[in-house]
């Protein structure tokens, strides 16, 4: 796996850089070519935690998950299990929707916008929107930890939203 290491005002030493690759690394194993794949790793600091974000994008999937610990060796550590108890949970899913399907999930490019408002926006995504059905789209919310995922849905031919209701089943939004 080919690593993007970076710090969002923190210096990311050899060290640190080292200890990400090798703990990461350790997810080789669940991938068929890691070398193909790059995992995206943006280490900030928010108050006194230490935060790590890593997405791997793949060319069926992507995966991402976001930890904090004051330690920021124990946030990397939090980060890939969490990431390797995503792929364990999804596993059959995944393989099932490998073998049926053959076009790429959303992969997400995410850049940061400063305004001195108090409402601001802090966060703009730009989605290459693929159509999916909708228990593909449920795996791709789930294995990105968000609560709600926008969609092309192959059955209705329309953008749909799925989100993730309290009682803990989904809804579906179609937009006409």
């Amino acid at each position: 796996m080919r690593f993007n290491i970076h710090g969002s005002n923190v210096e990311v030493t050899p060290a640190i850089k080292s200890y990400i690759e090798s703990k990461i690394g350790k997810l080789d194993k669940y991938f068929g070519n890691p070398d193909e794949i790059t995992a995206n790793v943006v280490v900030r600091v928010r108050g006194l935690d230490q935060i790590v974000e890593v997405t791997i994008p793949t060319k069926s999937i992507t995966l991402r998950n976001e930890e904090g610990n004051r330690d920021l060796y124990a946030a990397i550590d939090l980060v890939v299990d969490k990431l390797e108890r995503q792929i364990r949970k999804n596993k059959t899913r995944i393989k099932k929707k490998a073998k049926s399907f053959e076009y790429d999930f959303v992969d997400f490019e995410v850049s940061q916008e400063e305004d001195d408002s108090v409402n601001k926006i802090v966060k703009r995504k730009e989605i290459d929107n693929k159509p999916m059905n909708e228990e593909e789209a449920i795996l791709q919310m789930n294995l990105l930890g968000h609560e709600f995922f926008v969609f092309e849905n192959i059955d209705t031919h329309t953008t749909s939203v799925i989100y993730k209701r309290k009682d803990g089943n989904y809804g579906i939004i179609d937009i006409k």
